[in-house]
C-alpha cells in the first residue's frame, strides 16, 4: 500500500451505458471529457438520533439514510455535443436515460489509482459557457450530475 498523496489535477471522466445484462460488467462506453474540475464527490449520513429511557448521559447514534451530493464538471468548450444531447434527450422526456459515470484519478505516470462511479446519473443542468466580445479567456460549460450511489470501484 502506498500512502503517498494523489495530485488532483490528473483525472478522466467516462460515460457509458449499462447493458441489459447487468452482472456481465459489459457496459457500452459513449463518450470520454477531458473535464478542468469535477465537484460534489461526497456522500452524507444522516445519524438517526434514540432517546433511551433512563440513560440521562446522551442519546443513542444510530446510521440512517445516505444522501448524494450533485457532481458539478466543467470543461472547456468543444464542438462535441454529446453532453448537451443527453441532457436535452432526458429534458425531452427519456428519464429513464441514465448513464455510469466514472472519474478516474491519475498518479504521476498517468496510471489509474482511484476510481469513483456514480451509478444511474442523471443530468439536470446544463449551462453554456458566458459570451463576452471583451474578454480572452476560455468559455467554460458545466453539467451537473444527480445520481443513485457513489461507489469507490476496487
Amino acid at each position: 500500500m502506498n500512502d503517498i498523496p494523489l495530485h488532483v489535477f490528473r483525472f478522466h471522466v467516462s460515460f457509458s451505458q449499462q447493458s441489459l445484462a447487468e452482472a456481465s460488467g459489459a457496459d457500452v462506453p459513449l463518450c470520454r471529457g477531458a473535464f478542468s474540475e469535477c465537484s460534489g464527490l461526497e456522500a452524507t449520513m444522516e445519524p438517526k438520533v434514540i432517546k433511551v429511557g433512563g440513560s440521562n448521559y446522551g442519546a443513542v447514534q444510530r446510521a440512517g439514510q445516505v444522501s448524494f451530493a450533485t457532481v458539478i464538471l466543467k470543461r472547456g468548450v468543444t464542438d462535441t455535443r454529446d453532453l448537451w444531447n443527453w441532457f436535452a434527450e432526458v429534458a425531452g422526456g427519456a428519464y429513464a436515460y441514465r448513464l455510469r459515470v466514472e472519474i478516474e484519478m491519475r498518479n504521476s505516470a498517468d496510471q489509474p489509482v482511484l476510481r469513483w462511479a456514480l451509478r444511474r446519473a442523471l443530468p439536470i443542468k446544463f449551462k453554456a459557457a458566458d459570451l463576452n466580445a471583451k474578454g480572452s479567456e476560455i468559455g467554460i460549460e458545466e453539467l451537473h450530475l444527480a445520481h443513485e450511489g457513489l461507489v469507490l470501484v476496487t
